[in-house]
């Protein structure tokens, strides 16, 4: 006597269903976002490596909480806010070393190779020189590409507020480009 068994086919898990599809957001995100987070964050520590830690421990934090992300349009901002508070916890932790400034080698950096090199510099020193309150919501606008509302939103701040600083910034901006224009042109000739 021959018996067949046939084998149910098993229906999908929806826990591996959830994962799968938990799985294909976080890449989406990854695959849009790490560029334009790698560029906030290297602007916020001035250092390549430090730059992916954020990214890497944002991206983290973003898999670990992903499921409360409920609108993905929110997203950009949601991470960007992840990479600001990632650069803040990192001066929480750190413990400073202190040197006598006076005992330190001052290093030359006339090293500078094109005249586009020298602009881009010149600009990254005078919009490090604003305030904060301008420098903040200017980079979030510049780097980001947020819109007022968004960047009203990270910084917890009223959007007429924000757009009076980005005013402000740009201004500030200028006016020190324009001092510092002047001043070259007076040096060179």
């Amino acid at each position: 006597m021959a018996v067949t068994l046939f084998r149910k086919k098993k229906s999908k898990d929806p826990v591996s269903v959830d994962m799968a599809n938990k799985q294909k957001r976080y890449e989406a995100l990854v695959n849009a976002l790490h560029g334009d987070l790698y560029r906030y964050a290297y602007w916020l520590c001035h250092s390549p490596d430090i730059a992916e830690d954020l990214v890497q421990e944002t991206f983290l934090r973003a898999w670990r909480s992903l499921d409360s992300l409920k609108d993905e349009k929110a997203a950009k901002s949601w991470l960007f806010t992840i990479v600001r508070r990632e650069n803040a916890r990192r001066f929480e932790r750190k413990q400073f070393d202190v040197v006598d400034i006076d005992d330190q080698p001052v290093a030359d950096q006339q090293s500078v190779s094109t005249e586009q090199d020298t602009e881009n510099h010149l600009l990254r020193r005078q919009i490090a020189m604003l305030a904060p309150e301008y420098r903040e919501p200017l980079i979030l606008q510049v780097l980001g590409g947020f819109s007022g509302d968004e960047i009203a939103e990270q910084l917890g701040l009223n959007k007429n507020t924000v757009m009076t600083r980005l005013f402000r910034a740009r201004n500030q901006l200028k006016e020190a480009l324009e001092t510092s224009d002047r001043k070259r042109g007076h040096s060179n000739g």
